[in-house]
Order: C-alpha cells, then structure tokens, then sequence
C-alpha cells in the first residue's frame, strides 16, 4: 500500500517539476527584458547615487548620501521640484475633464459622432517630436497661428515659449493636447460599458442630461477615471521631450522640470552621481503620490 502511494506521489511531483520549468521557459524572456531594462538600471542608479564620478562621468569614490545633501540645498534642484509639481498641476486634471468631456459629447448618438471620434482620437497617433513641432509652428512669434489670431481680435501677441510667464503654460496645453487622445479613448470606453438600461431607468424617473452624467455614468466609470489620474500624474511627472524639443528648461529655468535637469546633470555634465540620485528621488515621489492615490482616492471608486 505504502508503494502504491509513493509511485502515485512520483508522478505528480514531476508534473509539478515540468510545469514549473514550462512556466520559467515562458516566463524567461520577459524577465531578461525587465532585468536588462529595468532592474539593472534602478541597481545601477542606486550604486552612482552614493558616488562621486569625475568629468569625464567614471565612478571616482564613494560619498554616502552627499549627492542627495548637496540636491536638497541646490536651489536649482528645489526650482525645478516645484516646476514639475506646477506642470503636474497645469495638465493632469485639464486632460482629464477635457477629455471626460469630449467623451460625453461622443457617447450621445449624434450625427457626425464617429468622425469626431476619430478627430479627437488623432492625438494618439502623434509623437512627442512630430507635436512638438507642429506646436513649435503654432508658437512662432511672428508666423504662428496662435498669435494671428490674437491679433486678428485685436489681442497683443503673446511670447509663448520665450517669455517666463507663458513658457510653461505653453509646454502644458501642448501636453494636454497630446494626452487627449489617449484619455479620449479611456473614458469613452468606461462610458460605453455602462449598460443601456440604467440610462433608461433614469430617463423613467425624469433625470436629465447633467443629473445622469453627475449621479449615474461618473460613479460608473469611477475605475476608469482613477486609472487615468494615476497614469497621467505619472507621466506627467516623466515628461521630458516637448520640453527638450521647444523651450530646453527655459527661459530662466520656467520649465526646467526635473526629468530635463536630471538629464543635464547626468547626460550634458556628466555628473552622474548627482542624476542618478535625482532619478531616485523621482522614483520615490512618484511611488508616494501613486500611494496615496490608492490609498485616499480608491475609496472614491465605486466598483461595479
């Protein structure tokens, strides 16, 4: 009996056994792609973080925490933390009531719903470098667009990437212009899986338009709304190529976010000690502001 047992256990042992090697098989290339691209960088930052490296960017010796130190009592450092937390603040809620917006407009069965569909679905198909062009056309001082038609209306023309006062509000309706798309997309999908009926019932009991769209689809597409502040604050806070492309951290440091002055510490100066410890601090801040989302704003997420 005893050996009739163990010759069943032995079987399943090496059932298990092949599974388990079938699933690293599987599993195998994406953790070379994650450990090549992800975690030898992330142990590669902390490493130079608490070095020192000479001007030619080799690891001189070993420092601790000084490069974080000598962040935290750079004004340089400090300007460009608020910088991204204005940017931050200049985009993530605009895109996304823009787009719940458009949304709305596109999920009613209008005529001519699904071209505009496809219109405001067209950002998503842009590059960072193609937009950033076109709207460096669109800023032109003298041949834009945008300040045609302000002096068609009798406005004065704005200096839009090269004055202080309007750099970073241009770099940030050129973002949200390119994150339109993609919101679009989200929240319309969250709205057409809402069932038909709730909003029949609701045209029963004599809700309108707005009191459905507050009371009713918001509530319903909750889920899809935080998915969408979370991805958008953190890219908002990885934003680096618009602003590379248009203003390069000007003028006076208005849009030196801190994405593009880790890049010159780290790529044009070749302090990488200094880059990689402002990489660390980006990582951290993104994980706590991605924290607190979950942890005070799920609750506000009604789950289906």
């Amino acid at each position: 009996m005893q050996r009739a047992r163990s010759a069943v256990r032995q079987p399943r042992r090496t059932r298990h056994w092949h599974e388990y090697v079938l699933a690293v098989i599987f599993l195998a290339p994406s953790l070379l792609l994650f450990g090549i691209f992800l975690f030898y960088p992330l142990i590669k930052s902390v490493y130079l973080s608490v070095h020192s490296t000479t001007p030619r960017g080799d690891v001189a010796k070993f420092i601790g925490l000084r490069n974080f130190e000598k962040l935290f009592d750079s004004g340089h450092f400090l300007n460009s933390l608020w910088v991204t937390f204005e940017f931050m603040l200049f985009t993530v809620p605009t895109s996304i009531v823009l787009a719940l917006i458009l949304a709305a407009i596109c999920r009613t069965h209008l005529r001519g719903t699904k071209l505009f569909r496809f219109i405001f679905s067209l950002p998503l198909a842009i590059s960072v470098s193609t937009g950033s062009v076109i709207w460096m056309v669109l800023f032109h001082p003298t041949l834009g667009t945008l300040n045609y038609l302000l002096q068609a209306a009798g406005l004065p023309a704005v200096q839009w990437l090269t004055d202080p006062n309007w750099s970073l509000i241009s770099i940030s309706i050129m973002t949200v212009w390119m994150n339109l798309g993609f919101l679009f997309i989200l929240l319309l999908g969250g709205m057409e899986g809402v069932p038909e009926d709730i909003y029949e019932s609701a045209k029963m009991d004599g809700a309108g338009p707005m009191r459905t769209f507050v009371q009713l689809t918001l509530p319903l597409i909750s889920p899809t709304i935080f998915f969408a502040s979370v991805t958008s604050m953190i890219g908002a806070f990885q934003s680096f190529g618009q602003i590379h492309i248009l203003t390069k951290g000007g003028p006076m440091n208005s849009t030196n976010v801190l994405v593009y002055n880790l890049y010159q510490d780290a790529f044009v100066n070749f302090r990488f000690g200094s880059g990689s410890a402002q990489a660390l601090v980006l990582f951290v801040l993104i994980l706590i502001l991605t924290i607190i989302q979950f942890k005070f704003g799920e609750k506000k997420v009604h789950y289906q």
